[in-house]
């Protein structure tokens, strides 16, 4: 998996999805997402490979990295299909939520982009996030390190590649609790099923 790691000021409003969309009033901070998390397909016209773009923000931390690398892995199991390399995800995570976004691909007879929201439970992600911890926690740790560094030229934007080939099955291989096998079946499946008769 190839990741760019950036670093960002918290959003504006703090009650910011990550569809744009404000939280529900009340939320206060709680709507607040930690991370984003957007994936680049690759193409092979400009032998560009796909990658996970993470973006964190405030103060950047192993846990939160670890979460936001979580919800890339399970919601590219998510993804539909045998195409999930040419599968764009838009997630924000959040504390206590999850991973929530969308889905969008392009259908392989019609060339119709297709879209399906996705929610990722945050028991999920957590055991995910709490698995990439053990297995490379050094690497994450050493990364937002990197990130906070105060010697950064000023105007520059944070930005860390991780180009780590484990991470493509780390944190998701030891998940096979029925419970989140069944979510991710039931994702795909609602994904196929969602433009049946199109």
């Amino acid at each position: 998996m190839d990741v760019l790691v950036l670093l960002e000021e918290r959003p504006a409003d703090a009650r910011g999805r990550s569809d744009g969309a404000l939280a529900p009033p009340g939320a206060g901070n709680a709507g607040a997402p930690l991370a984003h998390v957007n994936s680049v397909p690759g193409t092979a016209a400009h032998e560009l490979a796909a990658r996970e773009i993470v973006t964190l923000y405030g103060e950047p931390t192993a846990d939160v990295l670890a979460m936001a690398l979580a919800a890339a892995l399970v919601g590219e199991r998510a993804a539909p299909g045998d195409g999930r390399a040419a599968v764009m995800r838009h997630l924000g995570v959040f504390e206590g939520r999850g991973a929530v976004g969308d889905l969008a691909w392009r259908d392989a007879r019609t060339g119709q982009l297709l879209t399906q929201d996705l929610e990722i439970p945050f028991d999920l992600v957590r055991s995910a996030a709490d698995q990439l911890l053990v297995e490379h926690g050094a690497l994450l740790r050493r990364t937002v390190a990197g990130l906070a560094m105060t010697d950064w030229p000023e105007g520059t934007r944070r930005a860390i590649r991780l180009a780590v080939p484990e991470l493509a099955t780390a944190g998701i291989g030891s998940l096979a609790a029925p419970g989140h096998d069944a979510l991710l079946a039931s994702l795909r499946e609602a994904d196929g099923n969602a433009f049946e008769g199109d």
